[in-house]
């Protein structure tokens, strides 16, 4: 039975996401909407409290205030337990004026505070990332095959193994072979590790569950900056390093498609990603707000907050966020609502031109 207990995650704030942009404008790639009332940093956190898992440090450093402001509301554990959120921002030192520079250099600027922890073991997450995982599944993975390093995977289809890191394992599961997001035909060929046609490729996601002193001696004695381009290839000569194998839901949020696509197969009536699992919850900021309130309306296939206010509108496939106010005479279809931050009580004296609302007779 893996001890959850000596393991510290370590979830990956994000750079720019250019991708994402114009979503990533205000905010860091972690703290945009998802499903109308999640941020897409409460899927890594989620996991981690349902695995047991309850020593968290977030990597944050781009548009950082709308996700510090998110956590803070959010994840704070009573007095009388010993887990934690923490938020560790990037910072300028007397040793280091540089901000973060990759995924294993943000990792290596906090390695006094991974070490602080005593943890045995740091599991590294990416925060935008949707999926559901038992975390001690791969722990006691880990365990039995006495890895210094375990990578979850998944397979990948030809069309996306650009994307990805992509992966060869040997006949213990061991990875001898490993290439960050390789377009060349020959590269590929040489990684193709599946008899599924469909599916030749083994992926990575992006979840590196590592030996504390392995991660830590890695990231001292070399300038890696990168997990993916660096630290894994590089690995997997001098350390025992294995794949994972995960089989369930999972999708990268990287880009205005993917945003845009994975939102909306959420309203439909067999959606991929189940939010309803009452044994394994994706926690969120509780905001006290009212019940939606529809007046004659027709809603298809549409995934509603809470606290919204539709009078005489037609929605199909659509997604509505919190707090929208929809008038009357309004068609939606295919569309997401990213909602509001708060009601506004009297937008005329604030001077605004326009309230807060989908204005009637709008077609959207």
């Amino acid at each position: 039975m893996a001890n959850m207990n000596d393991i510290l995650a370590v979830i990956l704030g994000g750079g720019r996401g250019s991708r994402l942009f114009p979503l990533t404008q205000l905010r860091s790639k972690p703290a945009v909407p998802m499903a109308g009332r999640y941020r897409l940093i409460d899927i890594p956190i989620s996991n981690c409290i349902n695995s047991g898992i309850l020593r968290i440090g977030v990597l944050t450093q781009f548009n950082s205030i709308s996700l510090h402001r998110h956590i803070v509301r959010t994840y704070n554990f009573d007095a009388f337990h010993q887990g934690w959120v923490q938020i560790w921002a990037a910072e300028q030192t007397m040793g280091s004026t540089d901000w973060y520079q990759g995924t294993a250099d943000a990792v290596r600027k906090q390695i006094f505070e991974i070490k602080a922890t005593r943890a045995k073991y740091v599991l590294i997450l990416a925060g935008d990332h949707l999926y559901r995982m038992d975390y001690e599944k791969m722990a006691e993975f880990h365990f039995d095959h006495d890895a210094d390093i375990t990578v979850a995977v998944r397979p990948v289809n030809r069309e996306d193994a650009g994307r990805f890191g992509i992966l060869k394992r040997d006949a213990n599961l061991n990875i001898i072979d490993f290439v960050e997001k390789p377009k060349d035909p020959e590269t590929l060929a040489r990684v193709a590790s599946r008899n599924d046609p469909e599916k030749p490729y083994l992926g990575s996601m992006g979840i590196y569950l590592f030996k504390t002193d392995v991660l830590i001696n890695l990231l001292e004695s070399f300038e890696y900056d990168d997990f993916g381009s660096h630290v894994i290839p590089a690995a997997i000569k001098t350390h025992e390093v294995f794949g994972y194998d995960f089989e369930g839901y999972w999708e990268d949020i990287g880009t205005i498609r993917t945003f845009y696509d994975t939102n909306l197969a959420l309203a439909c009536p067999n959606p991929p990603f189940n939010f309803f699992d009452p044994a394994k919850p994706i926690y969120s900021h509780p905001r006290f707000l009212p019940g939606s309130v529809i007046h004659n309306s027709q809603m298809e296939d549409v995934l509603l907050a809470e606290g919204c206010c539709i009078s005489n509108a037609q929605i199909q496939h659509s997604v509505i966020g919190l707090r929208s106010q929809i008038s009357e005479g309004v068609t939606i279809k295919d569309s997401i609502l990213m909602g509001n931050d708060y009601y506004e009580r009297d937008w005329k004296s604030e001077g605004r031109k326009l309230p807060l609302e989908i204005g009637s007779d709008c077609y959207i």
